[in-house]
């Protein structure tokens, strides 16, 4: 059996391959509730033999959301149009994740194919919040957080994790990744703070230390819970891989059982070397300075390259995003090229290529 399709047990869930979908916005929720779109887009996804469907940026609070059409889990209306999604994941046979989130400084946008980029207050937009006042390209100037502020989001990102498990889901992710809150925090290009949350590295981490202590504190332990970082600002005097290892042995004994480890979203004119499997270096390193799991990223669309990630031990697991979006039953096309035998859905049977 080819590596991709092996089994993996992390804490008390067992996913039965290292073929995932990653987390991927769709601007498609109204109020935050998800709907019929989301139950056909991660359903198919479930139908189509990924071992963990990861479903998209979920805002802790309202302004966390990345838009004004993103989803939420901070209360019971969300998580129950969540619920049926993850009962019909399960009895497809695949584990769903969900990814808390908040967007920071990159909060509050209209939904894609509007005539401007942020919403008004009219349309249900907000003042985004960040470490600094220091603003994203193309975004408004955001309000730089109180302490005490921080402190209440802490509590958000663990009543949330608490929703999420009552939806059903199997995993939680936390998204410190691509230019929002948590990465804010961590990046010294975001982060110009002097108190207990600015300057050195441990005060840069400490927000995102909060947050999975208390998730972790929330949540049984038999939860998995992945962190998503962007491994690497690509600039200059930005966040480095080096780091990235360094916080990755920090997150271990907080109960962090792996790292997705992507790249970049800090910056808007980063300069990053954009090619097949391009992020898979920050999977590799993070593995070999740590004894944390973590999973691979970044323009892997072909079987054979993902099987080989897996089997040279880069990485635990492929996380597709564009690809899954182009064929939501990869994995099945994926068994087929690479010769393992999977349990097809009954209705998809006439279909498999012998």
């Amino acid at each position: 059996m080819p590596k991709l399709f092996d089994p993996i047990v992390i804490r008390s869930v067992e996913i039965k391959n290292r073929a995932w979908v990653s987390p991927m916005c769709q601007y498609s929720a109204k109020d935050g509730i998800v709907g019929e779109w989301h139950r056909v887009h991660l359903g198919s996804f479930a139908t189509g033999g990924a071992g963990l469907v990861m479903a998209e940026a979920t805002g802790v609070v309202p302004e966390g959301r990345i838009s004004i059409g993103c989803p939420g889990i901070y209360n019971d209306a969300q998580v129950a149009a969540w619920a049926p999604i993850v009962e019909f994941a399960h009895s497809m046979g695949a584990k769903i994740g969900i990814q808390l989130a908040h967007a920071g400084r990159k909060a509050g946008t209209t939904l894609p194919g509007a005539d401007h980029f942020m919403a008004t207050q009219e349309e249900g937009g907000w003042e985004a919040v960040a470490p600094s006042a220091i603003a994203f390209e193309g975004y408004p100037t955001p309000r730089e957080l109180t302490v005490a502020e921080i402190k209440s989001l802490v509590k958000e990102f663990g009543a949330a994790a608490k929703r999420a498990i009552a939806a059903g889901f199997d995993v939680l992710e936390i998204h410190a990744a691509h230019g929002y809150l948590l990465h804010e925090f961590y990046s010294p290009l975001s982060n110009t703070r002097t108190d207990e949350y600015g300057g050195t590295f441990e005060n840069r981490i400490r927000f995102l230390k909060e947050v999975v202590t208390e998730i972790r504190a929330t949540v049984e332990d038999g939860v998995p819970l992945f962190v998503r970082i962007s491994a690497s600002d690509w600039t200059e005097g930005g966040w480095t891989i080096e780091e990235s290892v360094q916080l990755a042995n920090e997150l271990i004994p907080l109960g962090v059982d792996l790292i997705d480890a992507s790249s970049g979203g800090n910056v808007h004119n980063a300069k990053i070397a954009v090619g097949p499997g391009y992020q898979v270096p920050f999977a590799e390193a993070i593995k070999q300075g740590s004894t944390i799991k973590a999973s691979a990223v970044g323009a892997i669309t072909d079987p054979v390259q993902a099987n080989t990630i897996i089997e040279s031990g880069k990485a635990d697991a492929v996380m597709l995003g564009r690809e899954m979006l182009r064929n939501p039953r990869w994995p099945l096309h994926a068994a087929h090229v690479l010769g393992a035998e999977i349990t097809w859905p009954a209705q998809l049977v006439r279909g498999k290529l012998n």
